[in-house]
C-alpha cells in the first residue's frame, strides 16, 4: 500500500486533488481511499488530505502518519511545523513553488522536487491552482499511475474549454519533471522490505 499526504491551503484544491488522485487508481482496477482533515474551514487555512492506494481492499481508515510521498501546494507550509513529521526515510516531498529543487532542498535541509504548479496554473487556467499540475507531476514522477487516468477522471468532473486547458496543464507539469524518477526509489524500497 502506498500512502501519500497533501498538504495545502484552503482554495487550492487539496481535498479535490485527493480524490481525483484515489479516483485515478479504480480508474487502473486498484484499490484508493481519500479523505481531508480541516481546522478553521476559511480560505487560506492549512489543511491536510489523505490518500492511500493499494492492489487489494484498503481496512485502514485512520490519518497517514507515516507517508511514501508528501504533496505539499505552499512552499511556505514548509515552514509550519509537523509538515514533514513522519515521512518515511526514503521517502518523497513535491512541492509548488518557483525556486529550483536545489535551491528549496538546500533551504529545507530535505530533498525536494519542486514545479511552479500556481504559475503554470495561472497561465493555462487563468487561476493559481496547483493541484492539477502536481498530481500531473507526481504521477510522471512515480508512474504509479498513468497520465491517462488522471486525465480520464479529469473528463468525468470538467467539459468543454476548462476540460481542454486541464490537459493542457498536465502535458505542460510532465514536461518539466524527470519522468521515473521516483519510481526507481519506489522499487528498491518494495526489493527492500
Amino acid at each position: 500500500m502506498i500512502e501519500i499526504r497533501i498538504h495545502g491551503r484552503g482554495g487550492q484544491g487539496n481535498v479535490v486533488a485527493a480524490y481525483l488522485l484515489a479516483m485515478a487508481a479504480f480508474e487502473e482496477g486498484r484499490f484508493g481511499q481519500a479523505f481531508p482533515n480541516f481546522g478553521a474551514e476559511r480560505r487560506g487555512a492549512p489543511v491536510m488530505a489523505f490518500v492511500r492506494i493499494a492492489d487489494k481492499p484498503i481496512q485502514r481508515r485512520n490519518q497517514v502518519l507515516h507517508p511514501e510521498f508528501l504533496i505539499i501546494q505552499d512552499q511556505a507550509l514548509l515552514k509550519i511545523p509537523g509538515v514533514t513529521d513522519g515521512l518515511l526515510p526514503h521517502g518523497k516531498i513535491l512541492v509548488n513553488s518557483n525556486l529550483t529543487s536545489t535551491e528549496l532542498s538546500n533551504q529545507i535541509g530535505k530533498e525536494i522536487i519542486t514545479l511552479p504548479a500556481s504559475t503554470l496554473a495561472k497561465k493555462i487556467l487563468g487561476r493559481p491552482v496547483p493541484n492539477t499540475a502536481l498530481l500531473a507531476a507526481f504521477f510522471a514522477l512515480t508512474q504509479l499511475l498513468s497520465q491517462e487516468s488522471l486525465a480520464q477522471v479529469l473528463k468525468k468532473r470538467f467539459k468543454g474549454e476548462i476540460l481542454e486547458k486541464n490537459l493542457q496543464l498536465i502535458q505542460q507539469a510532465v514536461e518539466q519533471v524527470a519522468v521515473g524518477q521516483w519510481k526507481q526509489a519506489e522499487v528498491s524500497h518494495v526489493a527492500s522490505a
